[in-house]
């Protein structure tokens, strides 16, 4: 039995065959690098970490269909009947017109095998016109939006030059889980100023929200951010492997019962990580969290309180 509810069985249970996403660059910018809210992105962000090189040529994003046909033929020869969710994971996934986010959205649709879209954007992207066509969508396809909240402390995300505050992310969540779409987070356990006591905090402050899929990953310093020159010039502390899987299980064991947890782990380029180099793949840790919640008896949930209703 499970100690927590993970994304791949959940999957699962609501296809008769094997899905895999697919990442896919848009061609987006963000508004915390294109002057809308700020320059230079988020204190901690390089999108190079996880956008397949596949996706560009040349600095440029390739055609949709071009990337999803190669991110197919990635995976196809060992699972020749798998169907794709085209994720639209670089940058801002929504941060563009409605008629071009439409035209890229379904020309990702339109390419045999993908069953749906995943699309990862900011709280402060997304208003009622998108939402009300992803409705319409998700009728048809598998949807789903996920949400950059990264931390629920907002000194802590004004630090990291996040751009917005948690109420935003509590209310595009909101608005976005309140129309029936599957909504998703992501959020970085160990950011500076957030210790063990604020992610407890931060947990049982996600379970209020009306929030379906969660991603955690640990803090990594990349090279060429903003954050690693504060760390190379006053290093704070970063998770060890066993530190992590400790606060993980406690932040778990507040969590809401019935959310989904996607994923626990980010792997960085080798080349781009400054630190932690933990040299563990991601099923690896996922393995040590299995045990170790396993060895003192946690579950998912088991010190959540019901405090409040999402309104």
């Amino acid at each position: 039995m499970n100690c927590y509810n993970d994304f791949g069985t959940w999957l699962r249970s609501r296809f008769p065959f094997k899905v895999q996403k697919i990442s896919v660059d848009g061609g987006f910018t963000c508004p915390n690098r294109d002057g809308r809210i700020s320059r230079g992105g988020c204190a901690f962000c390089d999108n190079n970490t996880f956008s397949p090189t596949y996706c560009r040529q040349c600095g440029e994003p390739r055609p949709i269909t071009r990337q999803i046909e190669d991110g197919k033929r990635f995976f196809s020869h060992k699972y020749p009947e798998m169907r794709y969710i085209a994720y639209f994971q670089a940058y801002t996934g929504t941060y563009a017109p409605l008629d071009e986010l439409k035209r890229k959205y379904e020309e990702a649709l339109g390419v045999p095998g993908v069953i749906g879209i995943a699309i990862g954007t900011r709280p402060d992207c997304v208003d009622d016109r998108l939402l009300d066509y992803l409705v319409q969508l998700s009728h048809q396809v598998f949807v789903t939006v996920e949400y950059g909240i990264e931390s629920a402390n907002n000194a802590t995300l004004k630090a990291i030059n996040r751009g917005h505050t948690f109420e935003c992310s509590r209310r595009a969540i909101y608005e976005t889980a309140s129309r029936g779409i599957i909504t998703g987070g992501h959020v970085i356990i160990g950011l500076p100023g957030d210790d063990e006591q604020e992610c407890i905090r931060q947990a049982e402050i996600i379970s209020e929200t009306k929030l379906n899929i969660l991603k955690i990953h640990q803090l990594q310093i990349i090279r060429g951010t903003r954050l690693a020159n504060e760390y190379q010039n006053h290093p704070f502390h970063l998770y060890s492997p066993e530190e992590y899987v400790t606060v993980l299980t406690k932040y778990i064991q507040h969590l809401r019962p019935d959310i989904i947890l996607d994923r626990f782990t980010s792997q960085s380029p080798s080349d781009m990580l400054i630190a932690p180099r933990w040299g563990l793949k991601n099923h690896e840790f996922a393995n040590l969290l299995d045990n170790h919640m396993k060895k003192v008896g946690a579950r998912q949930g088991q010190l959540y309180r019901q405090t409040s209703i999402d309104d």
